[in-house]
Protein backbone atom coordinates (compact mmCIF):
# COMPACT_ATOMS: atom_id res chain seq x y z
CA UNK A 1 0.00 0.00 0.00
CA UNK A 2 2.62 2.16 1.01
CA UNK A 3 4.25 1.96 -2.85
CA UNK A 4 1.11 2.56 -4.77
CA UNK A 5 0.34 5.98 -2.46
CA UNK A 6 4.45 7.22 -3.21
CA UNK A 7 3.63 6.63 -7.13
CA UNK A 8 0.37 8.12 -6.88
CA UNK A 9 1.76 10.92 -5.17
CA UNK A 10 4.79 11.06 -7.62
CA UNK A 11 2.47 11.75 -10.59
CA UNK A 12 0.26 13.73 -8.83
CA UNK A 13 3.38 16.13 -8.61
CA UNK A 14 4.55 15.38 -11.83
CA UNK A 15 1.23 16.73 -13.39
CA UNK A 16 0.50 19.74 -11.11
CA UNK A 17 3.81 21.10 -11.83
CA UNK A 18 3.35 21.62 -15.03
CA UNK A 19 0.88 24.40 -14.19
CA UNK A 20 4.86 26.43 -12.78
CA UNK A 21 7.50 24.27 -13.15
CA UNK A 22 9.86 26.04 -11.15
CA UNK A 23 7.55 26.73 -8.15
CA UNK A 24 6.12 23.30 -8.08
CA UNK A 25 8.63 20.82 -9.33
CA UNK A 26 10.41 18.67 -6.24
CA UNK A 27 13.42 17.00 -5.92
CA UNK A 28 14.19 14.61 -3.77
CA UNK A 29 17.40 15.52 -1.55
CA UNK A 30 18.67 12.31 0.15
CA UNK A 31 18.65 10.33 -3.19
CA UNK A 32 21.37 10.53 -5.48
CA UNK A 33 20.34 12.35 -9.18
CA UNK A 34 21.47 14.17 -11.89
CA UNK A 35 20.00 17.26 -10.47
CA UNK A 36 21.03 17.03 -7.10
CA UNK A 37 24.62 15.67 -8.18
CA UNK A 38 25.76 17.98 -10.62
CA UNK A 39 26.58 21.27 -9.09
CA UNK A 40 29.81 21.85 -8.99
CA UNK A 41 33.21 21.26 -11.18
CA UNK A 42 34.17 18.62 -9.08
CA UNK A 43 30.93 16.41 -9.94
CA UNK A 44 31.48 16.70 -13.85
CA UNK A 45 35.00 15.66 -13.05
CA UNK A 46 33.96 12.58 -11.64
CA UNK A 47 31.60 11.94 -14.08
CA UNK A 48 33.84 12.33 -16.56
CA UNK A 49 36.15 9.74 -14.72
CA UNK A 50 33.11 7.52 -15.14
CA UNK A 51 32.59 7.81 -19.08
CA UNK A 52 35.96 6.16 -18.88
CA UNK A 53 35.68 3.38 -16.70
CA UNK A 54 33.90 0.79 -19.34
CA UNK A 55 37.23 0.85 -21.84
CA UNK A 56 38.82 -1.03 -18.93
CA UNK A 57 36.21 -4.07 -18.97
CA UNK A 58 36.13 -3.45 -23.15
CA UNK A 59 39.68 -4.40 -23.92
CA UNK A 60 40.03 -6.39 -21.01
CA UNK A 61 37.25 -9.23 -21.82
CA UNK A 62 35.98 -8.60 -25.29
CA UNK A 63 38.31 -6.33 -27.86
CA UNK A 64 40.35 -8.42 -28.19
CA UNK A 65 37.85 -11.39 -29.41
CA UNK A 66 36.06 -9.27 -31.94
CA UNK A 67 39.02 -7.50 -33.22
CA UNK A 68 41.47 -9.79 -32.85
CA UNK A 69 41.29 -13.51 -32.57
CA UNK A 70 38.72 -12.83 -35.50
CA UNK A 71 41.18 -12.60 -37.91
CA UNK A 72 44.05 -14.63 -38.99
CA UNK A 73 46.76 -13.12 -36.83
CA UNK A 74 45.44 -15.26 -33.45
CA UNK A 75 43.52 -18.38 -32.56
CA UNK A 76 42.32 -20.50 -29.76
CA UNK A 77 44.22 -23.48 -28.14
CA UNK A 78 41.75 -26.38 -28.51
CA UNK A 79 41.52 -27.97 -24.64
CA UNK A 80 39.27 -31.30 -25.47
CA UNK A 81 38.88 -31.75 -21.73
CA UNK A 82 37.56 -28.41 -21.34
CA UNK A 83 34.16 -28.41 -22.56
CA UNK A 84 31.78 -26.12 -24.59
CA UNK A 85 33.52 -22.32 -25.28
CA UNK A 86 30.96 -21.54 -27.68
CA UNK A 87 31.56 -17.87 -27.36
CA UNK A 88 34.93 -17.18 -28.13
CA UNK A 89 35.33 -20.74 -30.43
CA UNK A 90 32.22 -19.43 -33.22
CA UNK A 91 34.28 -15.65 -33.22
CA UNK A 92 37.34 -17.26 -33.65
CA UNK A 93 36.09 -19.65 -36.33
CA UNK A 94 33.69 -16.92 -38.25
CA UNK A 95 30.48 -19.05 -37.28
CA UNK A 96 28.85 -16.70 -35.50
CA UNK A 97 25.16 -17.96 -35.08
CA UNK A 98 22.79 -15.04 -36.73
CA UNK A 99 19.23 -15.67 -36.61
CA UNK A 100 17.33 -12.77 -38.50
CA UNK A 101 20.29 -10.25 -37.82
CA UNK A 102 20.47 -11.48 -33.83
CA UNK A 103 23.10 -13.54 -32.06
CA UNK A 104 23.27 -15.27 -28.52
CA UNK A 105 26.98 -14.65 -28.24
CA UNK A 106 27.27 -13.14 -24.85
CA UNK A 107 30.37 -11.51 -26.06
CA UNK A 108 29.19 -9.35 -28.69
CA UNK A 109 26.42 -8.12 -26.22
CA UNK A 110 28.96 -7.03 -23.48
CA UNK A 111 30.94 -5.07 -26.58
CA UNK A 112 27.60 -3.75 -27.34
CA UNK A 113 26.50 -2.59 -23.73
CA UNK A 114 29.87 -1.29 -22.75
CA UNK A 115 30.11 0.76 -25.61
CA UNK A 116 25.76 2.07 -24.36
CA UNK A 117 27.26 2.56 -20.97
CA UNK A 118 29.98 4.99 -22.29
CA UNK A 119 27.26 7.20 -24.44
CA UNK A 120 24.82 7.17 -21.77
CA UNK A 121 27.47 8.70 -19.67
CA UNK A 122 28.60 11.05 -21.94
CA UNK A 123 24.92 12.02 -22.58
CA UNK A 124 24.09 12.64 -19.16
CA UNK A 125 27.29 15.13 -18.83
CA UNK A 126 27.13 17.07 -22.04
CA UNK A 127 23.06 17.37 -21.15
CA UNK A 128 23.61 19.56 -18.14
CA UNK A 129 27.23 20.83 -18.14
CA UNK A 130 26.81 23.92 -19.25
CA UNK A 131 23.79 24.78 -17.19
CA UNK A 132 26.23 24.85 -13.99
CA UNK A 133 28.87 27.54 -14.15
CA UNK A 134 32.39 27.26 -13.40
CA UNK A 135 35.64 28.12 -14.72
CA UNK A 136 35.71 27.72 -18.95
CA UNK A 137 38.79 26.14 -19.15
CA UNK A 138 37.98 23.31 -17.54
CA UNK A 139 34.02 22.87 -18.68
CA UNK A 140 35.82 22.71 -22.46
CA UNK A 141 38.14 20.23 -21.29
CA UNK A 142 35.95 18.26 -19.50
CA UNK A 143 33.36 18.43 -22.72
CA UNK A 144 35.74 17.41 -25.21
CA UNK A 145 36.44 14.07 -23.13
CA UNK A 146 32.98 13.44 -23.14
CA UNK A 147 32.76 14.33 -27.33
CA UNK A 148 35.85 11.81 -27.56
CA UNK A 149 34.57 8.85 -25.75
CA UNK A 150 31.25 9.63 -27.03
CA UNK A 151 32.41 9.31 -30.75
CA UNK A 152 35.11 6.78 -29.79
CA UNK A 153 31.99 4.59 -28.39
CA UNK A 154 29.66 5.19 -31.95
CA UNK A 155 32.77 4.42 -34.03
CA UNK A 156 33.28 1.44 -32.22
CA UNK A 157 29.92 0.41 -32.93
CA UNK A 158 29.84 1.87 -36.27
CA UNK A 159 32.45 -0.78 -37.22
CA UNK A 160 31.24 -4.18 -35.63
CA UNK A 161 27.36 -3.47 -36.29
CA UNK A 162 27.12 -1.34 -39.10
CA UNK A 163 23.61 0.23 -37.37
CA UNK A 164 22.24 1.06 -33.92
CA UNK A 165 20.39 3.40 -32.24
CA UNK A 166 21.91 6.94 -32.19
CA UNK A 167 21.21 8.26 -28.55
CA UNK A 168 22.58 12.18 -28.26
CA UNK A 169 20.38 13.07 -25.06
CA UNK A 170 19.85 11.05 -21.64
CA UNK A 171 17.19 8.37 -22.00
CA UNK A 172 14.74 8.50 -19.40
CA UNK A 173 12.72 5.41 -19.66
CA UNK A 174 12.49 2.05 -21.61
CA UNK A 175 10.32 3.39 -24.05
CA UNK A 176 13.08 6.30 -24.67
CA UNK A 177 15.53 3.62 -24.85
CA UNK A 178 13.95 1.64 -28.14
CA UNK A 179 14.86 4.04 -31.04
CA UNK A 180 15.36 3.01 -34.67
CA UNK A 181 18.60 1.75 -36.09
CA UNK A 182 20.90 4.07 -37.65
CA UNK A 183 22.96 3.18 -40.85
CA UNK A 184 26.72 3.32 -40.61
CA UNK A 185 26.70 6.87 -42.29
CA UNK A 186 24.39 8.25 -39.56
CA UNK A 187 26.62 7.12 -37.28
CA UNK A 188 30.08 8.24 -38.45
CA UNK A 189 28.39 11.59 -39.18
CA UNK A 190 27.78 11.88 -35.53
CA UNK A 191 31.48 10.51 -34.98
CA UNK A 192 32.51 13.55 -37.31
CA UNK A 193 30.82 15.92 -35.65
CA UNK A 194 31.47 14.87 -32.05
CA UNK A 195 35.29 14.63 -32.85
CA UNK A 196 35.25 18.03 -34.39
CA UNK A 197 34.15 19.45 -31.08
CA UNK A 198 36.34 17.24 -29.24
CA UNK A 199 39.68 19.02 -31.50
CA UNK A 200 38.12 22.33 -30.56
CA UNK A 201 37.70 21.35 -26.90
CA UNK A 202 41.28 19.47 -25.56
CA UNK A 203 44.18 20.27 -24.93
CA UNK A 204 47.47 19.04 -26.31
CA UNK A 205 48.85 16.49 -24.58
CA UNK A 206 51.87 18.37 -22.68
CA UNK A 207 48.78 20.32 -21.10
CA UNK A 208 46.73 17.52 -20.16
CA UNK A 209 46.89 15.40 -17.36
CA UNK A 210 48.21 11.69 -18.31
CA UNK A 211 45.77 8.61 -19.42
CA UNK A 212 42.73 11.42 -21.20
CA UNK A 213 41.69 12.23 -24.35
CA UNK A 214 43.83 15.02 -25.78
CA UNK A 215 43.52 16.81 -29.14
CA UNK A 216 46.19 14.66 -30.62
CA UNK A 217 44.36 11.54 -29.85
CA UNK A 218 40.83 13.62 -31.24
CA UNK A 219 42.89 13.91 -34.31
CA UNK A 220 43.84 10.18 -34.80
CA UNK A 221 40.31 9.31 -33.94
CA UNK A 222 38.74 11.34 -36.72
CA UNK A 223 41.68 10.32 -39.51
CA UNK A 224 40.91 7.06 -38.29
CA UNK A 225 36.96 7.33 -39.63
CA UNK A 226 38.32 8.96 -42.59
CA UNK A 227 40.59 6.23 -43.64
CA UNK A 228 37.60 4.46 -43.43
CA UNK A 229 35.92 6.35 -45.49
CA UNK A 230 38.40 6.48 -48.17
CA UNK A 231 38.76 10.23 -47.31
CA UNK A 232 42.67 9.99 -47.59
CA UNK A 233 43.28 14.32 -48.13
CA UNK A 234 41.21 14.73 -44.95
CA UNK A 235 43.11 12.12 -43.29
CA UNK A 236 46.47 13.16 -44.08
CA UNK A 237 45.66 16.99 -43.03
CA UNK A 238 44.70 15.85 -39.61
CA UNK A 239 47.78 12.84 -39.43
CA UNK A 240 50.67 15.95 -40.71
CA UNK A 241 49.16 17.90 -37.88
CA UNK A 242 50.00 15.12 -35.36
CA UNK A 243 53.25 14.72 -36.54
CA UNK A 244 53.93 18.42 -36.94
CA UNK A 245 52.61 18.83 -33.16
CA UNK A 246 56.37 17.76 -31.71
CA UNK A 247 54.35 16.19 -29.22
CA UNK A 248 54.88 12.12 -30.27
CA UNK A 249 58.03 10.33 -31.80
CA UNK A 250 58.48 6.43 -31.69
CA UNK A 251 60.33 4.79 -28.44
CA UNK A 252 63.74 4.15 -29.99
CA UNK A 253 62.89 0.89 -28.75
CA UNK A 254 59.91 -1.50 -29.95
CA UNK A 255 59.54 -3.13 -26.29
CA UNK A 256 59.46 0.11 -25.41
CA UNK A 257 56.61 1.23 -26.92
CA UNK A 258 54.36 -1.03 -24.44
CA UNK A 259 53.93 0.25 -20.45
CA UNK A 260 54.89 -2.01 -17.98
CA UNK A 261 52.53 -2.72 -15.16
CA UNK A 262 53.97 -0.43 -13.15
CA UNK A 263 55.23 2.40 -15.41
CA UNK A 264 56.19 3.59 -18.72
CA UNK A 265 52.52 4.63 -19.39
CA UNK A 266 51.31 7.43 -21.80
CA UNK A 267 54.91 7.44 -23.10
CA UNK A 268 55.86 10.03 -26.20
CA UNK A 269 54.47 7.00 -28.45
CA UNK A 270 51.33 6.77 -26.73
CA UNK A 271 47.98 8.40 -28.73
CA UNK A 272 45.71 7.08 -26.51
CA UNK A 273 45.57 4.33 -24.59
CA UNK A 274 43.92 2.46 -21.57
CA UNK A 275 44.71 3.08 -18.21
CA UNK A 276 45.00 -0.15 -15.84
CA UNK A 277 46.49 -0.15 -12.74
CA UNK A 278 47.84 -3.34 -10.81
CA UNK A 279 46.54 -4.13 -7.14
CA UNK A 280 42.77 -4.50 -5.23
CA UNK A 281 41.47 -1.18 -6.16
CA UNK A 282 39.53 -2.99 -8.95
CA UNK A 283 41.51 -1.11 -11.62
CA UNK A 284 43.52 -3.91 -12.87
CA UNK A 285 43.51 -6.08 -15.97
CA UNK A 286 44.50 -9.72 -16.70
CA UNK A 287 44.88 -10.14 -20.10
CA UNK A 288 47.83 -11.82 -20.68
CA UNK A 289 46.14 -14.84 -18.36
CA UNK A 290 43.20 -14.93 -20.79
CA UNK A 291 46.34 -15.36 -23.80
CA UNK A 292 48.26 -17.53 -22.41
CA UNK A 293 48.25 -21.28 -23.36
CA UNK A 294 46.55 -23.83 -21.25
CA UNK A 295 47.06 -26.03 -19.03
CA UNK A 296 50.04 -24.85 -17.56
CA UNK A 297 51.45 -25.58 -14.38
CA UNK A 298 52.77 -22.99 -12.02
CA UNK A 299 56.15 -23.13 -12.80
CA UNK A 300 55.62 -22.79 -16.07
CA UNK A 301 54.07 -20.12 -15.63
CA UNK A 302 56.22 -18.61 -12.99
CA UNK A 303 59.25 -17.43 -15.58
CA UNK A 304 56.80 -15.37 -18.23
CA UNK A 305 54.64 -13.32 -15.36
CA UNK A 306 57.11 -12.97 -12.61
CA UNK A 307 54.99 -13.12 -9.76
CA UNK A 308 55.55 -14.92 -6.04
CA UNK A 309 52.35 -16.96 -5.90
CA UNK A 310 52.07 -18.27 -10.02
CA UNK A 311 49.17 -20.75 -10.06
CA UNK A 312 48.09 -23.65 -12.73
CA UNK A 313 45.95 -22.43 -15.00
CA UNK A 314 43.31 -25.22 -17.35
CA UNK A 315 40.81 -24.71 -19.99
CA UNK A 316 41.30 -23.05 -22.71
CA UNK A 317 42.46 -19.89 -23.38
CA UNK A 318 42.57 -17.56 -26.65
CA UNK A 319 44.23 -15.74 -28.63
CA UNK A 320 47.03 -17.61 -29.40
CA UNK A 321 49.14 -16.51 -32.49
CA UNK A 322 48.85 -18.29 -35.48
CA UNK A 323 51.66 -20.08 -37.69
CA UNK A 324 50.05 -17.48 -40.13
CA UNK A 325 51.40 -13.87 -38.27
CA UNK A 326 54.11 -15.98 -37.18
CA UNK A 327 55.86 -16.46 -41.12
CA UNK A 328 54.55 -12.66 -41.22
CA UNK A 329 57.90 -10.93 -39.82
CA UNK A 330 60.55 -10.42 -42.27
CA UNK A 331 64.05 -12.12 -41.53
CA UNK A 332 65.73 -9.82 -38.80
CA UNK A 333 62.28 -7.82 -37.30
CA UNK A 334 63.24 -6.71 -34.50
CA UNK A 335 59.40 -6.90 -33.38
CA UNK A 336 58.85 -10.67 -33.62
CA UNK A 337 60.66 -11.55 -30.35
CA UNK A 338 59.26 -9.08 -28.73
CA UNK A 339 55.60 -9.56 -29.87
CA UNK A 340 55.81 -13.17 -29.44
CA UNK A 341 57.20 -15.68 -26.90
CA UNK A 342 57.45 -19.78 -25.99
CA UNK A 343 56.02 -22.49 -23.87
CA UNK A 344 56.10 -25.70 -23.57
CA UNK A 345 52.85 -27.40 -21.82
CA UNK A 346 53.56 -30.39 -20.47
CA UNK A 347 50.48 -31.43 -19.89
CA UNK A 348 49.06 -30.45 -23.44
CA UNK A 349 47.32 -33.27 -25.08
CA UNK A 350 48.87 -32.22 -28.81
CA UNK A 351 52.36 -34.50 -29.65
CA UNK A 352 54.10 -30.54 -30.29
CA UNK A 353 53.41 -29.08 -26.49
CA UNK A 354 55.30 -25.97 -27.24
CA UNK A 355 52.95 -22.87 -28.50
CA UNK A 356 53.72 -19.08 -28.60
CA UNK A 357 52.06 -16.74 -26.47
CA UNK A 358 51.39 -12.97 -27.12
CA UNK A 359 54.60 -11.53 -24.94
CA UNK A 360 54.58 -7.83 -25.70
CA UNK A 361 51.45 -8.12 -22.97
CA UNK A 362 53.45 -10.56 -20.57
CA UNK A 363 54.88 -7.85 -17.97
CA UNK A 364 55.64 -9.08 -14.86
CA UNK A 365 53.56 -8.00 -11.72
CA UNK A 366 53.34 -9.04 -8.49
CA UNK A 367 50.22 -11.02 -7.98
CA UNK A 368 48.49 -13.83 -9.58
CA UNK A 369 45.86 -12.79 -12.18
CA UNK A 370 46.01 -9.23 -11.56
CA UNK A 371 48.29 -6.62 -14.07
CA UNK A 372 48.28 -3.09 -14.72
CA UNK A 373 49.94 -2.94 -18.43
CA UNK A 374 47.88 -0.42 -20.22
CA UNK A 375 46.47 -1.16 -23.11
CA UNK A 376 46.84 0.35 -26.64
CA UNK A 377 44.62 1.98 -28.35
CA UNK A 378 46.20 4.31 -30.79
CA UNK A 379 49.85 4.45 -31.36
CA UNK A 380 52.14 7.29 -33.14
CA UNK A 381 53.64 4.20 -35.24
CA UNK A 382 50.17 4.55 -36.30
CA UNK A 383 49.90 7.65 -36.84
CA UNK A 384 53.06 7.49 -39.70
CA UNK A 385 51.29 3.93 -41.39
CA UNK A 386 48.45 6.04 -41.79
CA UNK A 387 49.94 8.91 -42.82
CA UNK A 388 51.66 6.70 -45.71
CA UNK A 389 48.53 4.87 -46.58
CA UNK A 390 47.01 8.63 -47.56
CA UNK A 391 49.51 9.77 -49.00
CA UNK A 392 50.10 6.91 -51.56
CA UNK A 393 46.35 6.47 -51.66
CA UNK A 394 46.64 10.24 -53.58
CA UNK A 395 49.35 8.57 -55.62
CA UNK A 396 52.27 10.25 -53.92
CA UNK A 397 54.07 7.22 -53.54
CA UNK A 398 57.53 8.87 -53.17
CA UNK A 399 56.16 10.88 -50.06
CA UNK A 400 55.05 7.45 -48.44
CA UNK A 401 58.03 5.89 -48.07
CA UNK A 402 59.58 8.24 -45.46
CA UNK A 403 56.99 7.57 -43.18
CA UNK A 404 56.73 3.80 -43.71
CA UNK A 405 60.35 3.44 -43.21
CA UNK A 406 60.56 5.32 -40.17
CA UNK A 407 58.82 2.40 -38.53
CA UNK A 408 60.69 0.06 -40.29
CA UNK A 409 64.25 1.33 -39.31
CA UNK A 410 62.73 0.97 -35.84
CA UNK A 411 62.61 -2.71 -36.56
CA UNK A 412 65.97 -2.91 -37.99
CA UNK A 413 64.51 -3.28 -41.31
CA UNK A 414 65.59 -1.79 -44.68
CA UNK A 415 64.15 0.76 -46.45
CA UNK A 416 60.91 -0.22 -48.60
CA UNK A 417 61.81 -1.59 -52.11
CA UNK A 418 57.91 -0.57 -53.02
CA UNK A 419 58.30 1.93 -55.95
CA UNK A 420 54.40 1.53 -57.82
CA UNK A 421 51.17 2.54 -55.65
CA UNK A 422 50.11 -1.36 -55.80
CA UNK A 423 53.46 -2.39 -54.25
CA UNK A 424 53.49 0.65 -51.48
CA UNK A 425 49.88 -0.54 -50.95
CA UNK A 426 50.75 -3.85 -49.73
CA UNK A 427 54.03 -3.29 -48.51
CA UNK A 428 52.05 -0.67 -46.06
CA UNK A 429 49.33 -3.28 -44.98
CA UNK A 430 52.07 -5.82 -44.00
CA UNK A 431 53.84 -3.48 -41.94
CA UNK A 432 50.47 -2.73 -39.97
CA UNK A 433 49.88 -6.28 -39.52
CA UNK A 434 53.50 -6.76 -37.98
CA UNK A 435 53.87 -3.46 -36.07
CA UNK A 436 50.16 -3.41 -34.50
CA UNK A 437 50.08 -7.17 -33.98
CA UNK A 438 47.44 -8.38 -31.20
CA UNK A 439 46.44 -4.77 -31.09
CA UNK A 440 42.43 -5.16 -32.11
CA UNK A 441 43.62 -3.85 -35.94
CA UNK A 442 43.84 -6.55 -38.07
CA UNK A 443 40.26 -7.24 -38.27
CA UNK A 444 39.28 -3.76 -39.17
CA UNK A 445 42.27 -3.31 -41.82
CA UNK A 446 40.83 -6.73 -43.43
CA UNK A 447 37.24 -4.73 -43.64
CA UNK A 448 38.46 -1.39 -44.86
CA UNK A 449 40.78 -3.09 -47.37
CA UNK A 450 38.21 -5.35 -48.80
CA UNK A 451 40.12 -8.31 -48.22
CA UNK A 452 38.24 -10.75 -45.68
CA UNK A 453 36.80 -13.08 -47.88
CA UNK A 454 40.42 -13.54 -49.54
CA UNK A 455 42.31 -13.78 -46.73
CA UNK A 456 39.85 -15.27 -44.39
CA UNK A 457 38.95 -17.96 -46.26
CA UNK A 458 42.28 -19.17 -47.04
CA UNK A 459 43.15 -19.25 -43.31
CA UNK A 460 40.14 -21.06 -42.83
CA UNK A 461 41.24 -23.55 -45.64
CA UNK A 462 44.34 -24.15 -43.68
CA UNK A 463 43.12 -24.72 -40.58
CA UNK A 464 40.54 -27.58 -41.98
CA UNK A 465 43.60 -29.11 -43.74
CA UNK A 466 45.98 -29.22 -41.05
CA UNK A 467 44.36 -28.70 -37.04
CA UNK A 468 47.36 -29.93 -35.67
CA UNK A 469 49.40 -27.02 -37.02
CA UNK A 470 46.51 -24.89 -35.55
CA UNK A 471 46.91 -26.31 -31.49
CA UNK A 472 44.61 -29.39 -32.07
CA UNK A 473 45.60 -32.43 -30.30
CA UNK A 474 45.83 -35.22 -32.47
CA UNK A 475 42.15 -36.42 -33.72
CA UNK A 476 40.20 -32.59 -32.96
CA UNK A 477 39.22 -30.95 -35.52
CA UNK A 478 37.31 -27.39 -36.29
CA UNK A 479 33.45 -27.69 -35.66
CA UNK A 480 31.55 -28.37 -39.12
CA UNK A 481 30.35 -24.48 -39.13
CA UNK A 482 33.95 -23.18 -38.82
CA UNK A 483 34.35 -20.04 -41.62
CA UNK A 484 31.08 -19.96 -42.80
CA UNK A 485 30.31 -16.80 -41.84
CA UNK A 486 32.40 -14.58 -43.40
CA UNK A 487 30.11 -11.07 -43.15
CA UNK A 488 32.00 -7.76 -41.95
CA UNK A 489 29.39 -6.67 -39.26
CA UNK A 490 28.30 -8.65 -36.20
CA UNK A 491 24.82 -9.62 -35.84
CA UNK A 492 22.78 -7.60 -32.88
CA UNK A 493 22.30 -8.92 -29.43
CA UNK A 494 19.76 -11.16 -29.55
CA UNK A 495 19.27 -9.81 -25.51
CA UNK A 496 19.13 -6.53 -26.53
CA UNK A 497 15.85 -7.46 -28.78
CA UNK A 498 13.45 -8.13 -26.22
CA UNK A 499 13.81 -4.11 -25.12
CA UNK A 500 13.29 -2.91 -28.85
CA UNK A 501 10.75 -3.53 -31.71
CA UNK A 502 13.72 -1.75 -34.10
CA UNK A 503 15.98 -4.83 -34.15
Amino acid sequence: MKKKILLASLIGLSVTSCNNDKFLTVVPQTALSSATFFTKEADFQQAVNAIYVPLRPMYNEAAWALEEMHSDNTYYARNVLFGAVDNTQNIADFAILNAGGLTANTIVLNMYRLNYQIIARANQVLSVIDKVEFPAASKNNLKGQAHFLRGFAYFKLAQLFGKAPLHLAPVADREGAAKPLAQTAELQGQVEKDIQEAIKLLPLKKDQEAGRATSGAARMLLANLYMVQKKWGQAETLLREIVTSGEYSLMADYNDAFSTTTGNKNNRESVFEVQYIEGAAGLNGNQIYRFIPTPITADELRPITGTSNAQAISGENNNVPTPDIIAAYEPGDKRKDISIGSVTLSQSLRANKTYPYIKKYARTHAQHNNTGQNWPVYRYAEVLLFLAEALNEQGKTGEAAPFLNQVRTRAGLGATTAASQADMREAIFKERRVELAFENKRWYDLVRTGRVNEIIAAHGARIKANPQNYYFPSGAVPPPNAFTNLEIYYPLPAVEAALTPHF
